[in-house]
C-alpha cells in the first residue's frame, strides 16, 4: 500500500511564533475553562492551534447549529437534549487510560493531552441519518497518542470507551435505557493511525462544548458520525475487532466499518443523497449527493482494497 502523505505545508502558512500562548498560559486557559463545568463555561477557553493543510473549500455550518443539533445519548435522544442537558457535566479533572496490547500503557491526565501539537482541521462530517455538517476540529493525530504507548506486533484494532457518570449524563440514568453503557467503538489500527484519524479538544477556536463530547473526541471524517464517540476515557489496543455499540444493538443497520458509502442504504432511509445544516433550514430541499468515504477516497480508498464494501458496511 503507497505511504500517504499530507500535502505539503508552505512557510506561508506556518502560524509565527508570536501567536502562540507560551504553554503555562495555554494549560491555565485551556483547563481553567473546562474545570468550570457547563457548557458555556468550556466553549469559553481558546485554544491556540497550527493552521493545517486539512482544509476544505466549502461554507463551514454556523457554529450554533454545530452546538446545538447533536445526537449525544448520554444526554437524552433528541436533537437538542445534548445541548438542553450537558449543562452539570464535568470535563474536567480527566484522564484517558491507554492499555491493552501495548508496551508502555499509561493513563493521560488532559493537561497532557493539551501538549499534543494542535491543528484545526476542516472535515465535512456525515450523520447515517442522511445529514452533514462541515466542521473546524481542533485536534492531533491519534497515532501520535498510540505512538507514546507502544503498540506490540499483535495489536490490530483500536477500542474506545466512553465516561458513564448517570448522575451528571441524564440519559445514563432512569429504569429506561436506549443503549448499553459504556458507550463502545473500535477501529482498525491502520484506520486509527491514518493521518486524517484525530482526538478532538475543540472546534471553531475553542475547548469542546459538553454537547460535543468534552474534553476530548474521536474524529474520523471518512466515517459516519457515530464512529465518533465522545469523553473518551478508555483506549484499549486489541487483536479482535472491539464491541461497538450500535453494532451489538442493530447489526442489520450499523456495521463495524461505518464508512460514508451511498450505494449501501440504511434499511430504512437511502444514504445517497444527504442533507447539509445550515442550507435550507434542517429539512430543506436543498440536498446534495453523498461522496463515497465522504470525500475522502482518495485518501483512504487503499485501506479497503478487495474488500466488499456492501457486506463489510
Amino acid at each position: 500500500m503507497t505511504a500517504y502523505r499530507p500535502p505539503h505545508i508552505a512557510a506561508s502558512e506556518i502560524t509565527p511564533e508570536r501567536f502562540f500562548l507560551n504553554r503555562r498560559t495555554f494549560l491555565a486557559t485551556a483547563v481553567g475553562g473546562l474545570v468550570l463545568g457547563g457548557a458555556t463555561a468550556a466553549r469559553a477557553a481558546v485554544l491556540q492551534a497550527l493552521p493545517s493543510p486539512y482544509k476544505l473549500d466549502e461554507a463551514m455550518t454556523p457554529e450554533e447549529d454545530v452546538t446545538s443539533y447533536n445526537n449525544y445519548y448520554e444526554f437524552g435522544t433528541g436533537k437538542g437534549d445534548p445541548s438542553a442537558n450537558s449543562g452539570s457535566f464535568k470535563p474536567s479533572p480527566w484522564t484517558v487510560k491507554v492499555d491493552g496490547m501495548v508496551g508502555r500503557p499509561k493513563e493521560f491526565g488532559l493537561e497532557e493531552l493539551l501538549t499534543f501539537p494542535l491543528e484545526e482541521r476542516t472535515y465535512r462530517m456525515r450523520c447515517v441519518e442522511a445529514w452533514s455538517m462541515v466542521i473546524p476540529w481542533i485536534g492531533f493525530p491519534l497515532a501520535a497518542l498510540l505512538d507514546k504507548v507502544e503498540p506490540l506486533g499483535s495489536a490490530k484494532y483500536v477500542a474506545f470507551e466512553t465516561v458513564v457518570r448517570p448522575e451528571e449524563m441524564p440519559g445514563q440514568a432512569g429504569y429506561f435505557q436506549p443503549l448499553e453503557w459504556p458507550y463502545r467503538e473500535g477501529l482498525r489500527l491502520d484506520e486509527a493511525r491514518h493521518p486524517l484519524t484525530i482526538l478532538s479538544v475543540g472546534l471553531y477556536g475553542r475547548t469542546l462544548p459538553n454537547q460535543n463530547g468534552a474534553p476530548i473526541r474521536l474524529v474520523v471524517p471518512w466515517k459516519y458520525g457515530f464512529k465518533g464517540i465522545k469523553s473518551i476515557v478508555r483506549i484499549s489496543l486489541t487483536e479482535t475487532p472491539p464491541p461497538c455499540t450500535w453494532n451489538l444493538v442493530a447489526p442489520n443497520e450499523y456495521g463495524f466499518y461505518a464508512n460514508v458509502n451511498p450505494a449501501v442504504d440504511h434499511p430504512r432511509w437511502s444514504q445517497a443523497t444527504e442533507n447539509r445544516i445550515g442550507e435550507g433550514g434542517f429539512f430543506g430541499a436543498n440536498r446534495r449527493d453523498t461522496l463515497p468515504f465522504n470525500g475522502y477516497g482518495d485518501d483512504v480508498a487503499s485501506l479497503y482494497a478487495g474488500m466488499d464494501l456492501k457486506a463489510n458496511f
